[in-house]
């Protein structure tokens, strides 16, 4: 399966059915087009404002059998094994976490499940956002520290995902694990946008600052106000200084 890149924003449509993909059941669900952020992203690329207050509706759930997806019509075959897993039915069940944030290890479970290891651990940082904003410190660390741990089972990371890694070590107070991804990245002699990022990190993982930070603190934009293009990642083969380069054009 192909990593997902939900473009949520605050353009909406009517709500409309859908039949979900994986038990069939009818549901009523919102449609979203993506929008612009107006605000750099954080140092692991979620987005500014006003696109990162949107995340209540980056994913449709279905009320009959919980399969989360950004669209539920479409399911990967193993998406039915997963969402009948016994770990799956546990997890919607499992008050102590976050109604949003159960939605995103949902479809995490489902996408691990397919073999989608980074996209898996895409949907479990996107769960360790929705933790950050409601202080949930404690699972917002252990989310991430899964994160980390599913893009680390998955394919060779490239240069710029590696940073996104140290960010989420660096938060999720794993001090060594984060100064040690992030000298080793630099011993490869990185792109020069690669390496201020790095050595930004290298400062706050020596103050022990878990808080997030934006792309714009490593390299500050110019001094016109910056309108963002929806990005959810870099493209491949992009590379950071090109991608920052649309991100503030600049």
């Amino acid at each position: 399966m192909a990593q997902p890149r939900p473009h949520p924003s605050a353009a909406s449509t009517m709500p409309h059915g859908v039949v979900c993909g994986v038990c069939g059941t009818e549901s009523r669900q919102v449609p979203f087009r993506a929008a612009a952020p107006e605000q750099a992203p954080d140092l692991d690329l979620r987005p500014g404002h006003p696109v990162r207050g949107t995340m209540a509706r980056w994913l449709q759930q279905c009320p009959h059998c919980g399969y989360s997806a950004p669209d539920i019509t479409q399911a990967h075959p193993a998406a039915a094994q997963a969402v009948g897993a016994a770990n799956f039915r546990a997890l919607l069940n499992d008050a102590s976490h976050p109604p949003l944030a159960r939605r995103f290890l949902a479809w995490a479970l489902v996408l691990e499940e397919t073999g989608a290891l980074h996209a898996a651990a895409e949907a479990t940082l996107h769960a360790a956002w929705t933790a950050d904003d409601l202080n949930r410190t404690d699972l917002a660390a252990a989310w991430r520290r899964e994160a980390v741990a599913l893009w680390r089972s998955g394919p060779s990371l490239d240069a710029e995902q590696r940073v996104r890694v140290v960010d989420a070590l660096r938060r999720a107070e794993a001090w060594d694990d984060a100064a040690d991804t992030a000298h080793a990245l630099l011993r490869e002699s990185p792109p020069e946008a690669v390496a201020q990022v790095l050595m930004l990190e290298l400062r706050l993982i020596e103050a022990q600052d878990t808080g997030r930070h934006s792309v714009a603190t490593a390299l500050p934009p110019p001094s016109r106000r910056p309108h963002v293009s929806h990005q959810k990642s870099i493209k491949r083969g992009e590379g950071l200084r090109g991608w920052l380069k649309r991100l503030f054009g600049r």
